[in-house]
């Protein structure tokens, strides 16, 4: 098939001008063709996409002017339009094979890499199960000296019941009624069916826990299926609604156009086509839940206010948590709740809030901010709720800062028969949170020193200066003593010496005195270790620290530590006179 190809220039010649008409039209063409291209900035030789737009605008508008020779340049038009799709058809092929000649041409470096990273996880997997093993033998000695010693607790066990003792709440008559004792056995019994449905309906075993677990996340996979199939079905209804009313309206008109013909003018008006596309088509991109979702969320805020309102506070609590796409799982909701107030033989609405809120947030799949969480932490301590604060922290999804580990830490001081519950869960939050220095205090102040000394050789961030403010913060001397030994054939961190000194000058006496009790104690032989594998004390800063101990009270350390530094190869002691030939190894 031949191929016409029509090349408009602005300085060809123009045929023989037939009409006035023609003429006007041409110059018209000329220029909107000079117009157009200074427009959109484009010459002959590119971009080819705006030129190519120009003059087929300019063909079209052509091919309605003329009338003798319309179908002739309609036939060029449609080859050159195919043409021209043809050239751009290749170009986009030729970029796709471009890309996937790169893809190929990387393949090898790939395959090394992932060969590479496929050895370094098998070789972790090794280690993690090797300790994975050793940690199960540990567990399974505990759980059988566990099970002997609560064995032992049994036989030994024994109950006094003195039949002396006063029934409580009831008077020596009443005790020595038998219609009284038996009402009041009558109460006992309703009392203890009553708790025992209770627990029944309140708790359910741990082993269960799994299964509900399960069982939840099916119902949410139900819950979001449903919920896609009623927006589907929602819009199909909507366009078959639209559709049928363009029907009826085609079929009220005079019917002379095709009812595909009147749908593409209906769209024009409208303006809901674009570039020659159908009205199903169009339809078919809409989305119906985007154009209810604010009336939605309008109900869903007004019926949570209902039950508010209503005083309904676990219900709503739920209700809130719940919300589609989080509206009242933020502040403003929980400001709400804490207006409720105390309520008297209830539970507090501010508790059965978090308690929604954060037993629903690994469900969620969406961890609940800084500020509700600290929030949260603070309400469960304020209301003695120990047990939830615990579990909010090691299952649920939360958002930890230090301020939260902080207020954790206040509580343990005020309550120190849960001191140790309340450090383990703030060192958590400061490990979390990259708060290193916190995290080794919290461990120190438990009583964990080995742990604390495996955490910072693990952890490697820590400087001299942070350990020397560690050490200020809890002077204990057995943590002392492991920063300034060896620790697993690894250099000393610190230098008892310089630590000593610092106590005492910076007024922390009593911590240095109890430090050179201790060493004194120790005798010669620990205080000799401590100066052999020091690091970063000089001759005369040991100097310093006897004349310290010297003033202190305590003379025969004072004198361990000259003895020791006279014993040091290269040290001499300079006489009283202060004459010293320096020079004498020399001659000799």
């Amino acid at each position: 098939m031949a191929v016409h190809e029509i090349t408009i220039n602005k300085h060809a010649i123009l045929p023989p001008i037939i009409s006035n008409c023609d003429k006007e039209f041409l110059e018209r063409m000329q220029r909107y063709i000079i117009v157009e291209t200074e427009r959109v900035g484009c010459t002959e030789e590119g971009p080819a996409d705006e030129y190519f737009i120009i003059y087929r605008n300019v063909f079209d508008k052509i091919i309605e002017h003329v009338t003798a020779y319309k179908r002739v340049l309609t036939s060029i038009k449609q080859e050159y339009d195919s043409f021209i799709e043809t050239i751009k058809k290749g170009q986009r092929n030729a970029l796709y094979l471009h890309g996937k000649l790169k893809v190929l041409a990387a393949e090898p470096t790939t395959l090394i890499y992932h060969r590479k990273r496929a050895a370094q996880l098998e070789a972790k997997i090794r280690v993690i199960k090797a300790n994975s093993l050793k940690i199960q033998m540990q567990l399974s000695k505990l759980r059988q000296l566990r099970r002997k010693c609560s064995e032992d607790e049994i036989k030994n066990l024994t109950t006094v019941v003195n039949p002396a003792r006063p029934i409580p709440g009831m008077t020596l008559e009443e005790s020595v009624d038998l219609d009284t004792l038996d009402e009041y056995l009558i109460r006992l019994e309703e009392k203890y069916e009553e708790v025992k449905n209770y627990s029944l309906v309140k708790y359910i075993p741990h082993m269960r826990k799994t299964d509900l677990d399960e069982e939840t996340v099916r119902a949410l996979r139900r819950r979001d299926e449903a919920e896609a199939l009623n927006n589907e079905l929602r819009f199909r209804h909507r366009k078959t609604e639209m559709v049928s009313n363009a029907f009826l309206s085609w079929i009220k008109s005079d019917m002379s156009v095709s009812f595909q013909d009147f749908v593409i003018q209906l769209s024009k008006t409208q303006r809901l086509l674009q570039d020659d596309q159908t009205l199903i088509e169009e339809l078919l991109e809409e989305d119906p839940h985007k154009a209810k979702e604010a009336e939605v969320l309008l109900d869903y805020i007004e019926r949570f206010n209902e039950l508010f309102t209503n005083g309904e506070y676990e219900s709503a609590a739920i209700f809130a948590v719940n919300s589609p796409r989080g509206i009242l799982r933020n502040m403003a909701t929980m400001k709400k709740f804490r207006s409720a107030g105390k309520i008297k033989g209830k539970t507090l609405p501010l508790l059965l809030f978090f308690e929604a809120l954060f037993s629903t947030s690994r469900a969620a799949r969406k961890s609940v901010n800084a500020q509700l969480t600290v929030e949260g932490i603070k309400c469960g301590l304020a209301e003695k709720r120990l047990d939830l604060v615990i579990h909010w922290v090691t299952r649920q999804k939360l958002t930890f800062s230090e301020h939260a580990g902080d207020i954790i830490c206040q509580y343990a001081e005020k309550e120190p028969y849960h001191k140790s519950k309340c450090l383990a869960l703030a060192q958590i939050i400061y490990h979390e949170c990259g708060l290193h220095k916190k995290a080794v205090l919290c461990l120190c102040k438990q009583g964990q020193i080995y742990g604390a000394m495996e955490y910072i050789q693990q952890c490697k961030d820590f400087s001299y200066d942070d350990l020397m403010n560690i050490v200020v913060m809890h002077p204990q001397v057995e943590f002392i003593y492991c920063l300034t030994k060896p620790w697993k054939e690894k250099q000393p961190l610190l230098s008892i010496c310089r630590i000593i000194l610092h106590f005492f000058a910076n007024g922390m006496k009593k911590a240095g005195l109890n430090l050179l009790s201790e060493l004194a104690k120790d005798g010669k032989k620990t205080m000799e270790e401590f100066m052999t594998s020091d690091l970063f004390c000089s001759l005369t800063d040991w100097q310093d620290l006897a004349n310290l101990c010297f003033q202190q009270g305590f003379g025969s350390l004072s004198n361990d530590i000259i003895s020791i530094l006279r014993s040091q190869e290269g040290v001499s002691e300079i006489p009283a006179d202060g004459e010293v030939n320096v020079m004498e190894h020399v001659f000799w």
